[in-house]
């Protein structure tokens, strides 16, 4: 059973261009042709650090900002229940057909702002990489964090702020990032053709020449686009759509994840130590 409606009021805090660009990248690239080896392997990368065997028997929890439904795939044999939330119709209903042969799902259409769920009512919850993309993290995270229980755990995946990397790698991503603010604007079809063309022309060269690279023995863990040399094509098209289609992004350090968190009311906060950064868990204060 759902829980009830919560008795406060809140922002949407939605970017509807960003959105809408959401809903079109899913409907492209629903997931469904991933192997399930990358599928397992990308799983692994974000959930390695959640508390599963924390979670009570029958647990209820939120997907927030659940796009295609990939990530639901992967939990929702593993808990009682799952609600999905996303701001987009169009990616919600690609997440109805991801999740149709689960019976233990519900499907909202919300924004991070205002989510349809009663105070402290909730198992668990996650975010993975949504709440970088809405026009006020801090207050998303609270809005999340107000949906768990005392002690419940919640998982959120941050763009980091290249903190962990030298000048040279920032300047790179500032001169990428220029671009982004071009194709974003495009008009949606000419959008996905731009990043489209940035898959096969950057994305996949400099994937190759990191896996390349390392087989060599050359340390390519700095390289820019490293983390993609054990990945599809698929992922890389998907990524650059994600990447350079989407109008409001924005990224934080390590230290300002962690001090958010605390902030919206989190506390045993740990940090994956591996790509993709930040990628974080807490558990609700109480």
């Amino acid at each position: 059973m759902a829980p009830p409606l919560p008795d406060t009021t809140g922002r949407p805090n939605v970017d509807h261009e960003t959105v809408a660009g959401f809903g079109d990248e899913w409907s492209r690239f629903d997931q469904t042709t991933l192997s399930a080896a990358e599928y397992d392997e990308l799983f692994a990368q974000y959930f390695g650090i959640f508390p599963w065997e924390a979670l009570p028997a029958g647990a209820a929890g939120m997907d927030v900002g659940c796009g295609s439904g990939r990530w639901a795939r992967g939990v929702a044999p593993r808990v009682g229940h799952l609600h999905l939330v996303d701001a987009s119709a169009e990616a919600l209903a690609v997440a109805r057909r991801a999740l149709a042969g689960q019976g233990n799902c519900a499907f909202h259409l919300g924004s991070a702002g205002q989510l349809p769920f009663a105070t402290g009512s909730l198992d668990f919850g996650y975010s993975l990489g949504v709440l970088h993309h809405v026009p006020d993290t801090e207050a998303a995270l609270r809005e999340c964090v107000r949906c768990l229980k005392p002690g419940a755990p919640f998982l959120v995946y941050l763009y980091y702020a290249f903190d962990n990397r030298p000048a040279w790698f920032r300047a790179v991503w500032q001169a990428s990032d220029l671009v982004r603010r071009t194709t974003s604007r495009l008009p949606m079809p000419l959008r996905y053709a731009a990043s489209q063309v940035i898959a096969s022309t950057v994305y996949w060269p400099l994937a190759t020449a990191a896996r390349v690279g390392r087989r060599a023995g050359l340390d390519t863990s700095h390289w820019p686009l490293y983390y993609y040399a054990d990945r599809s094509f698929y992922t890389m098209r998907t990524d650059a759509l994600d990447r350079f289609g989407t109008r409001l992004e924005q990224r934080f350090t390590r230290a300002q994840v962690g001090s958010m968190l605390q902030d919206a009311g989190l506390a045993d906060i740990r940090f994956s130590e591996h790509m993709p950064f930040w990628c974080a868990v807490g558990r609700k204060r109480g």
